[in-house]
This record gives structure tokens, sequence and C-alpha cells, in this order.
């Protein structure tokens, strides 16, 4: 059987995780999702690795959920279990991860490409929520992030329509960070997460703490998130090290620690 998660290192610091799955367009089952999560968990793990960048193919970075895993199931195929601890390894990984995405992101495969902090997506890249179109609704986060991140009406749109919005919609509606052409996809997002690996590790998982604390809670308790976050970082080895490169001008050494 062929491997449905590709992983390489392609950049220092940087571990590459591709949805290998072509023939179903990277579509979601239990087992590419629990392969994924178990990639991540490895991620986590490894302290050479700074930063993750998850892509699919130039055609689809993921057509959603498996259909059939939900014809032959019912609700249980995604209500499963192992399916919801599968989605929570992705939605709580603590370190930087970057989505490119070159063609479709569609279904749980826009739900997907949110959980990552980063998207950088291609000319030709397209993002919806199909799933009214077969008799359901978003169901892994998409009607509760969507309008969090570009508002209500929007929003509706995309989950009431069904029709997918193009990257430079999505650029404009706050849900890609950049567009670029559809053939440096991958190359960008490498790019800017091995910048990414060459900050200090631990301040980089702290800071993306704070940013996401942005989205669950009230801003007082959010900037005492932060406030919490700073203190941390005060305390690292890499603080003194990037004020003292700053002060003697050199580049800094971070460590991690």
């Amino acid at each position: 059987m062929a491997k449905t998660i590709l992983c390489s290192s392609p950049r220092s610091g940087v571990l590459l995780i591709t949805l290998n799955r072509p023939e179903k367009r990277n579509a979601l089952s239990l087992e590419i999702l629990e392969r994924l999560a178990a990639a991540l968990e490895d991620a986590q793990a490894d302290d050479e690795v700074r930063s993750v960048v998850l892509a699919g193919n130039e055609r689809a970075f993921c057509a959603g959920t498996d259909i059939t895993e939900m014809v032959e199931g019912g609700l249980g195929a995604i209500e499963s279990p192992r399916r919801n601890r599968a989605w929570k390894t992705i939605e709580t990984f603590p370190k930087p991860m970057v989505a490119a995405i070159a063609g479709f992101a569609f279904g749980g495969g826009h739900e997907l490409a949110m959980l990552c902090d980063i998207v950088i997506a291609g000319e030709k890249a397209r993002f919806g929520q199909p799933e009214i179109n077969i008799g359901v609704l978003p169901g892994d986060g998409g009607t509760q992030r969507i309008p969090r991140q570009i508002g209500k009406s929007m929003a509706m749109k995309m989950i009431l329509t069904g029709e997918p919005i193009d990257a430079e919609t999505a650029w404009r509606a706050g849900l890609v960070a950049e567009v670029v052409p559809h053939d440096r996809t991958l190359e960008r997002a490498l790019d800017l997460a091995a910048t990414i690996a060459q900050k200090p590790p631990i301040t980089a998982r702290l800071a993306k703490q704070a940013v996401l604390a942005a989205y669950d809670t009230t801003l007082g308790m959010g900037l005492r998130v932060e406030r919490q976050a700073i203190a941390l970082a005060f305390e690292t080895e890499d603080r003194k090290e990037g004020m003292n490169a700053f002060l003697e001008k050199r580049p800094p050494r971070f460590k991690g620690r």
C-alpha cells in the first residue's frame, strides 16, 4: 500500500508533510488523519524540527472528508473517538505550521488548512465548504473558524451556497497570508518555514500560543496570556543570546533553551 503521508526535511529545521492520496484527491480518510497526527506527534517530540510545512499536490491540497467512509459509516464515521483524537492532535500542535496550497482546499481540507498558522496560496488555489451540496454542513470547525477569520456575511455565503472562492478573494478576506505564482507555492512555504525555524523555538511556540488565545478568550484574558508568555520567554537562554547578539552586532545562535 502506498504511503498516504510522506515526510521529508528539505530545509534545516523544517519538516515537510505531504498528503499523498492523489487517486482520492487527498481526501481525509481515518487512516490519513491518524498518520498525519502521528507525524505531528513525532515532530513535536523532535527538537530538530522547529517548523512544519503541510502540503498536498499541485492539483489538490485536500478534497475534504472521505465521502465513501461517511456513506458506509454514517455519523459514526466522522464522530468516532479515533477521528476526534487525530483532529485534536493536529489542532493542538504547538510548533509553527505553514500550509502550502497550490490547488483546491475543500471541506475538511479547508478546515485542515485553517489549523495551520500561516497559509500560502498559489494563484490557482481555491477554497470552499461544499458540504451543503451533499446534505450536511462543515463539521470540523468550519462554522466557527471561518466567521472568526472573515466575518459572518462571507462565511454564510461560503457555507450556505457551497461555492468556492479563489486565492485572491481568500487573501483579501484574510484566509491566506500570501498569494504566489502556482509553481512557487511549496517553495515559498518552505522558505517561510525555514525563516521561522531560525528563530528561538521556545519563543516561537509561546508567540503562537498567545496569538491563538485571541480566538478563544476575552481581550483582558488574552493580554494576560501574552504577559505570561513574555515572562517565560525572558527566562530562556535564547532571550539572553538574542539580546546580546543584537548589542554585539552579530547573528544570534539560538539553541532552543
